[in-house]
């Protein structure tokens, strides 16, 4: 006798006959109604009915329905990382449901963007909460994955400018001067390594300036940078403004000019770039949150509202103000057009010859 078989209602695959008109019935006799069901099945069906109308007319379970997991693509102790870890409390009270920080640091962000676009259940449990080397990323690095493609933005945070500093002693005392330095000798600068924000902001400058400037490419964070700058070895270098400013106020540097497009509130008496001979130039490191591509509209709008709202909480305007961060579109829609423009300004100047392709 052939084993009956079924579909599973709770899986949402139909209400097939249970058995081929023909075949024995459940009970083993022969069907012998014009159907071809045993009426013992038949009774059976008839009473399951109301059931399984109420199952397919049930909604989907809703989102969240279990812990939301933050990819956090960098060390713990970054401020990617601590600004995930202000926002996630807040994300929760909104979600109703634990928001946990995961940090999965790697090739400048890439493992951890590469792992909620190909590997996470595209249902929003998983998103990425990552930087601007994810824009860099489209046209520098050899990726598994398209991030224009794969992922999609959900809220923008914040983007923090660097400011442009020299040695204490340098002989170079205004961004004017700097202008004039660059285009006349070749500056030397340090930088964290090549396709960072260090790097990338300072061939920007070069290119506005229309200047070349000899890349120092080190290993790690910026320790090792200013211990040659503050020694004179290096020209100048680029940091994240918060941390530059405060090296500069120390005066164990100089600082020249800031990279936003206007005066930070917290740093209104560092004049930008922009005001001192190069107009319209900004640059600054972005923050902002992804979710797979395929992820529900549903789970999406959910997961934005989350952002915005934790964005709006005093703890994290706190911790934005003292890091000198800037406004940046927050909505998905303009946090969107905001990304992938900054995806064709990396592309604009690899082009140009600016830069070169991480894996050449």
């Amino acid at each position: 006798m052939r084993k009956a078989t079924s579909k599973a209602v709770a899986q949402g695959q139909g209400t097939e006959k249970l058995w081929p008109a023909g075949e024995p019935g459940a009970m083993g006799g022969k069907t012998d109604s014009p159907e071809g069901t045993a009426p013992f099945v038949r009774r059976r069906v008839l009473l399951a009915a109301p059931l399984l109308a109420v199952a397919l007319a049930a909604p989907a379970l809703a989102f969240p329905d279990r812990t939301v997991v933050m990819i956090v693509p960098y060390g713990a102790g970054g401020n990617n990382d601590l600004l995930g870890r202000a926002m996630a409390p807040a994300m929760a009270a909104v979600l109703g449901q634990p928001v946990v920080v995961e940090n999965r640091p790697g090739a400048g962000g890439s493992i951890g963007a590469a792992y909620v676009a190909q590997q996470a259940r595209p249902d929003g449990h998983t998103f990425l909460f990552t930087a601007s080397g994810l824009a860099s990323s489209v046209s520098l690095s050899a990726l598994t994955f398209d991030p224009v493609r794969d992922l999609a933005p959900i809220a923008g945070v914040g983007a923090i400018p660097s400011i442009l500093i020299v040695p204490p002693n340098s002989s170079i005392r205004s961004f004017a001067e700097f202008l004039t330095a660059a285009r006349t000798r070749q500056i030397t600068y340090g930088s964290s390594g090549p396709g960072t924000g260090t790097h990338l902001g300072m061939e920007l400058l070069a290119a506005a300036a229309g200047a070349q400037m000899i890349h120092v490419p080190y290993r790690g964070g910026s320790a090792a940078i200013y211990t040659d700058l503050i020694a004179g070895r290096l020209d100048a270098m680029l940091d994240i403004l918060g941390a530059g400013a405060v090296r500069a106020r120390e005066g164990q540097a100089r600082g020249l000019g800031v990279t936003s497009a206007e005066r930070v509130a917290d740093f209104a008496d560092l004049p930008t770039v922009a005001e001192q001979g190069l107009p319209g130039f900004s640059f600054a490191t972005w923050f902002g949150f992804f979710a797979h591509a395929a992820t529900p509209p549903g789970a999406r709008a959910q997961l934005e509202e989350a952002c915005l709202r934790a964005l709006a909480t005093p703890v994290v305007q706190e911790r934005l103000r003292q890091a000198g961060a800037i406004p940046i579109p927050t909505s998905a829609a303009g946090f969107g057009a905001y990304f992938n423009e900054d995806v064709e300004r990396w592309a604009a100047l690899l082009r140009a010859g600016r830069v070169q392709r991480l894996s050449d």
